[in-house]
């Protein structure tokens, strides 16, 4: 009988975590964490850090998320159980998910293997965009009826992350293997320009203005700065190890780096464009997201299962959450 009160206890504190938005330490929303290894999606308290509680997101791995306006429902694309490039099964599901039932809703069947891998919300016109590399496209859905509407092909093969801009006409894509960046028109859904960068290349991010946006050498240790503008790279910005992936602080003075075979996130001071803090974190950080507050940033750590926050005022380490195996991407779901 105490066993099963203890248990009925801990449901009731995990149901309040959900639904008492006023209570002591509720940080108003929760870290979401893609756990490729094993195919769940953490629902993470970032304020007493700890993961309440593991999602299965389908049965097979997930790598990224995103969340719907309302913050109740988070957008799993799932890849498969391969790099990208590497031989695999092809994932061919999106999984919706209700966030605070820590269940399925529904799916979205693109009806053959495309790998589907990033996943936004348009910011102005509420659609899902889905990277599905083996159509060489970004996959348009409507994610009310949850049926694909368009696709928008980027000319070129492992189109793995891509990032739009805020008012939702433009969006760039990461070509991995090509070492390309695709520039699409979400207006009229046609590929406007492909811009040559490095043998390989991985991740891409925004500067805060958008006049830049950056994706990292696979090849040597350095960022590509490439103009808006003029759709070409300008600039090389050298880096201690090789960069994976990015974010742009809310001041818009630095971009934050992980650097996954160093174990280290890089600060770079995109003024003076050299890196100026170098900070240690668990083994493979993969993914940076800035808390909604901008105080904080999540950088997920693959191998390591963690996730480190480090605070933006000074640069360091504020604490390790434990999350699944192999964190990746990484959602914010609001508790609206």
């Amino acid at each position: 009988m105490r066993v099963r009160l203890f248990w009925l206890a801990l449901g009731m504190v995990m149901s309040s975590t959900f639904t008492a938005h006023g209570a002591p330490g509720n940080p108003r929303g929760w870290l979401l964490v893609a756990n490729k290894g094993d195919h769940t999606l953490s629902v993470i308290d970032p304020v007493a850090g700890r993961q309440v509680r593991a999602i299965d997101v389908g049965g097979v791995s997930g790598h990224e998320v995103a969340t719907s306006s309302d913050g109740r429902i988070a957008y799993v694309p799932i890849y498969g159980n391969s790099g990208v490039g590497r031989p695999g099964t092809d994932g061919s599901t999106l999984s919706v998910i209700d966030v605070r039932a820590g269940k399925i809703a529904g799916r979205v069947d693109f009806g053959h293997g495309v790998r589907p891998h990033c996943v936004e919300l348009g910011p102005k016109d509420g659609l899902l965009y889905v990277s599905t590399e083996l159509d060489q496209a970004i996959t348009v859905i409507d994610p009310h009826g949850l049926k694909i509407v368009a696709k928008i092909p980027t000319g070129a093969a492992e189109s793995h992350m891509f990032a739009i801009s805020n008012d939702g006409r433009r969006a760039y894509t990461a070509n991995v293997g090509p070492g390309s960046v695709s520039v699409l028109d979400l207006e009229t859904r046609k590929l406007i320009t492909t811009i040559s960068v490095a043998p390989r290349i991985q991740r891409i991010a925004f500067s805060r203005d958008e006049r830049f946006i950056f994706t990292a050498d696979q090849s040597k240790p350095q960022l590509a700065v490439i103009d808006t503008a003029a759709n070409t790279v300008t600039a090389w910005i050298p880096l201690p190890a090789i960069g994976y992936g990015g974010a742009a602080t809310p001041d818009g003075r630095s971009l934050i780096v992980p650097l996954r075979s160093g174990n280290q996130v890089a600060v770079v001071a995109l003024d003076a464009r050299k890196v100026t803090h170098v900070i240690e974190v668990p083994a493979s950080p993969q993914e940076v997201l800035i808390s909604p507050a901008g105080d904080v940033a999540y950088v997920s750590c693959d191998t390591s299962q963690k996730v480190a926050v480090i605070r933006l005022s000074d640069w360091r380490v504020e604490k390790l959450i434990d999350a699944g195996p192999s964190a990746d991407g990484l959602g914010w779901a609001s508790a609206k």
